[in-house]
């Protein structure tokens, strides 16, 4: 788990800056990639521990299809499950991403250092889930040491890298074509989880069951808050 919080630091460092600004993605355009690509992909995204499982499962229990394999099981930190897909982990890999194309129509989470390796060939609703990084990094701190392990990477340094990170992601989403995004804020979604999931449903278009959606966030799990 180390190992993969230092190859996050990789990612941060290397994601080439995107283009700026509004997103350039007029309706027209939309219209026209959607008729040429099919359905979208619909992506959970968001950084490491800010409630991209919780997420998951509201699509789950509105009755959105998923695209996950159950490796991952659930554990102390994760007691509801991942909710991933072992796939995600080889896009930045040179490869076959034809499972992609499988994904349309469907929900996968893919962690937010991966979203600039999609290929652009597909259209993608994005959920994007943002929380305060003092709550990621406590919660992160927990996990690895509950499984006995560590960061090498201060929270201080670690919390500028993300920033970067973020900022530069964001750019990407606004501006790519390709992506649609909703961004979420975790918070919200515990204490509101109502109104977040109406806005889920509004921004996907498809008739998920929102009272469904709604039960599923948990006060409980809302721990780890710096």
């Amino acid at each position: 788990m180390a190992d993969m919080f230092q190859t996050m630091i990789g990612f941060a460092v290397s994601v080439s800056a995107p283009l700026s600004g509004e997103s350039m993605a007029s309706p027209f355009t939309k219209m026209i990639r959607r008729f040429r690509y099919g359905p979208p992909v619909v992506i959970v995204s968001g950084l490491p521990r800010s409630g991209t499982s919780m997420a998951m499962k509201m699509l789950d229990a509105a009755g959105m299809p998923l695209l996950v394999d159950g490796i991952r099981t659930a554990d102390e930190d994760n007691p509801k499950g991942y909710y991933e897909l072992e796939q995600v982990k080889t896009l930045d890999k040179a490869g076959d991403k034809g499972w992609v194309k499988d994904a349309r129509g469907k929900a996968v989470k893919i962690i937010s250092f991966l979203l600039k390796d999609l290929p652009a060939d597909y259209n993608y609703k994005i959920i994007f889930m943002n929380r305060d990084l003092t709550e990621v990094l406590a919660s992160q701190s927990k996990m690895l040491a509950r499984r006995g392990e560590s960061s090498t990477t201060e929270d201080e340094r670690m919390r500028d890298i993300y920033e970067k990170h973020l900022r530069k992601t964001k750019e990407l989403l606004w501006s790519a074509p390709h992506f649609d995004v909703l961004e979420l804020q975790y918070k919200q979604v515990i204490e509101n989880p109502a109104a977040a999931a109406q806005r889920i449903r509004d921004f996907l278009g498809v008739p998920l069951e929102v009272s469904k959606m709604s039960q599923v966030a948990d006060k409980e799990l809302y721990r780890n808050r710096g």
